[in-house]
């Protein structure tokens, strides 16, 4: 199994969709919330208003006042980024919506910290429990050699969640959601005024050690419910990065001597399928050891240019909270231009701009983007490649007939081509498996990945291309909040037919997720609760 296997087999068709179940007992899904029993819970404070900073501000991290770090911010900075945000009910059935969106809302992302020298958080191991906004003690570690500078999450999945209703696009959806978690932390972070770093050395079997995961007397682990060790994020205070290697050695040796406390709880008693495709395509994409060292440098293209800021005063600690993914569009209201060109510009990556110094990397993925209702623009299919690298590769793999001309009212430094004016709601809907939601917005797009040039020799790194998806998709989830609008992640459309309405003749560009933001419709039926009412 290779990733180039495992995609062309998962992609939905006109004539067919990916495998999945073939029935879904939506009274029995998956338990959306880990937790550990009888695991100490070291509760954390409900203080996210503390936190003033402007959306506005994260766009400029250096700007941004620099708060203690300690554990007050730390339970601010997991509250917007990882807790709840509501609780909706309708009828007698009731559901959590988070700070970080997950396909399907099923939430496959587990979260752990790894803290040693912190005040008032004794040195250990914790998991993240969102439900009720409070750590549960995993390990508790002898005393340090040296304390860890700042903190590292952990990142996990639990690919079942997904397969239970995704079957084997799952990992897929497991991935875009690694990546709206890493954006979601990282604008936190960026608002706390500290930096982010993706850890760039150790292999996974070394986070699955650090994490507790391979201790599979603790886990239900049969029928398909393991979890996987996914990355490190490391938290400091600004300008405080660190070669973190000699700090994993010392955090495993705390591992080892440390006591553990906890049972992971079974979160499904009944497996109608399984999917061997997922355990497949993990093992075919585990990373070798240093895996990201060899990322070469490159230019940041767009530095220089100033960031096209929204009028909105809101601050990102309510704003995170705030968010939604729209359900249904009125299929009539039209995007302010400024908006759009907000929303584009924000895409684009920046050193100290959130989130993209949590993506270590060069821009891999470029986008496609039908315009249904944008104020000022022509209906019709628009390019924004990403880097100078992805206009060249666009242009060469996309249609000869597509025109490729300058929008005139687009700031100077946003590379936003028109291909081709026509109209194309029923196109995209159809694309996009039949969902109205493509169409009746005020714009969709989709991201074409650099694939075969990336992953031929590498292929751990097609997770990261879905990472750079999942982040992207947050940058829009916040922009549309902040205006007004919303926006909501699309994971099911017709791969290939996609690709034929571009062009694309072979897999040097695939699309690996949508996106759509337009007016949403709220149904008024369903009831929105507080997230922590009943922990309080």
């Amino acid at each position: 199994m290779t990733p180039q296997q495992y995609h062309q087999q998962t992609k939905h068709r006109l004539d067919g969709y990916a495998k999945g179940p073939e029935t879904l007992d939506w009274d029995a899904q998956p338990n959306p919330f880990r937790r550990y029993e009888s695991a100490p819970v070291l509760k954390l404070p409900l203080i996210a208003d503390a936190l003033t900073t402007p959306y506005t501000s994260v766009f400029k991290r250096a700007a941004v006042f620099e708060q203690p770090f300690d554990a007050w911010h730390l339970s601010i900075l997991l509250q917007i980024s990882l807790g709840l945000s509501a609780w909706k009910q309708y009828g007698n059935a009731r559901w959590a919506l988070r700070c970080n969106p997950s396909s399907g809302n099923l939430h496959p992302t587990e979260a752990y910290l790894l803290v040693s020298g912190i005040a008032d958080i004794p040195a250990g191991l914790y998991h993240y429990r969102p439900d009720m906004h409070g750590l549960e003690v995993r390990c508790q570690y002898p005393a340090a050699a040296e304390p860890l500078p700042g903190i590292l999450i952990g990142l996990s999945s639990i690919p079942w969640r997904e397969a239970w209703k995704y079957g084997e696009r799952a990992f897929r959806y497991c991935q875009h959601d690694i990546g709206h978690a890493i954006a979601a932390i990282d604008f936190a972070v960026s608002a706390m005024g500290w930096d982010t770093h993706l850890v760039t050395v150790g292999d996974n079997a070394l986070i699955t050690h650090l994490l507790g995961l391979n201790r599979t007397e603790e886990f239900f682990c049969g029928e398909d419910e393991t979890e996987v060790a996914e990355l490190f994020l490391h938290i400091t205070p600004r300008d405080q990065q660190h070669d973190i290697e000699p700090y994993l050695t010392e955090l495993s040796r705390m591992t080892e001597q440390g006591v553990w406390y906890g049972t992971a709880n079974r979160l499904d008693p009944k497996h109608l399928y399984t999917w061997p495709l997922i355990q497949q395509i993990k093992a075919a994409t585990e990373p070798p050891w240093h895996r990201l060292t060899a990322t070469p440098a490159y230019i940041l293209e767009h530095q220089q240019a100033e960031v096209l800021l929204p009028d909105s005063p809101i601050t990102l600690s309510a704003l995170a909270r705030r968010r939604r993914s729209a359900q249904t569009f009125d299929a009539k209201t039209s995007l302010p231009l400024k908006v759009f060109f907000q929303c584009l510009d924000h895409l684009l990556p920046r050193k100290g701009c959130a989130p993209w110094d949590s993506i270590p990397w060069a821009p891999r993925l470029h986008l496609v983007v039908f315009v249904h209702r944008v104020e000022g623009l022509a209906p019709g299919l628009y390019a924004l490649p990403r880097s100078a690298q992805g206009e060249a590769l666009m242009r060469a793999q996309l249609r000869s007939e597509f025109v490729w001309q300058s929008v005139s009212e687009t700031p100077s430094h946003l590379p936003l081509y028109s291909l081709l004016h026509a109209r194309a709601e029923k196109t995209i809907m159809k694309l996009s498996c039949m969902q109205a939601i493509a169409s009746d917005g005020a714009f969709s797009l989709g991201m074409l990945a650099e694939f075969d040039a990336v992953i031929a020799d590498t292929p751990w790194r097609y997770p990261e291309l879905f990472w750079e998806a999942g982040v992207i998709g947050q940058c829009l989830y916040l922009d549309a909040e902040a205006a007004g609008f919303r926006g909501t992640g699309i994971g099911c459309y017709f791969d290939d037919g996609v690709h034929e309405l571009l062009g694309l003749q072979d897999s040097t560009l695939q699309s690996l997720y949508h996106f759509t933001v337009g007016n949403p419709l709220v149904d008024a039926r369903i009831t929105t609760l507080p997230p922590y009412a009943e922990h309080r």
